[in-house]
């Protein structure tokens, strides 16, 4: 479950990409949207595709940073820097799992200037009567899903992303609001040793 989040829950900071129709917003005015953001964080609920919660907090700092930290005694971290997109999973027993950024959806946002009108894994862009979706996936791989992530107007805000996995599985994060242009040190993406944040 972990290493299906992060293969597309990373991913899915990742196309934190645009929106759509009628009332959609078009994916340059989301670049631009994103290309404001240098540093930002924002508390999330999980919807797990077996019906439970998880509930952590997410913080980027561009170019090239991001990090998904989940609730509890030992919880996971997801880690995003150097290049990479690394799982600590204290409960695994295992070494921590390592994949390349530029392999995943959430190199798109953490680029230096996004824009999503070349980003080959943008594969639709549509509005659904309320929000702007983007869905996102490994040109390379579809078979391994897809990330739809959902936008509102006035202001243009990211609000939530659902994660389908290749075998028909869902996981749904919703966002409690993102707080943007933020202080946030380095050591915070370290991928290697990342430190606990504990300004709450």
């Amino acid at each position: 479950m972990l290493k299906r989040l992060f293969t597309f829950g990373v991913l899915a900071l990742a196309v934190l990409s645009g929106p759509a129709l009628a009332d959609k917003l078009s994916l340059t005015d989301l670049s631009a949207y994103l290309n404001t953001i240098q540093s930002a964080r924002s508390d999330f609920t999980q919807v797990n595709d077996d019906g439970t919660l998880s509930t952590g907090r997410f913080f980027i700092k561009r170019p090239g940073r991001a990090r998904f930290e989940y609730d509890g005694k030992n919880a996971a971290k997801v880690v995003a820097g150097q290049g990479s997109v690394v799982i600590h999973d204290p409960k695994s027993n295992q070494p921590p799992e390592s994949y390349p950024l530029r392999r995943t959806p959430l190199s798109i946002i953490l680029a230096e200037r996004v824009n999503l009108g070349q980003a080959r894994m943008v594969v639709g862009h549509d509005f659904d009567g309320t929000a702007t979706r983007v869905r996102a996936q490994d040109p390379e791989n579809p078979e391994y899903g897809s990330i739809d992530l959902y936008f509102t107007a006035d202001p243009v805000e990211l609000r939530k992303w659902v994660i389908n996995d290749g075998s028909g599985g869902q996981t749904t994060v919703i966002l409690g609001g993102i707080e943007s242009d933020l202080s946030l040190a380095n050591a915070l993406f370290n991928t290697i040793s990342p430190a606990r944040i504990n300004d709450r």
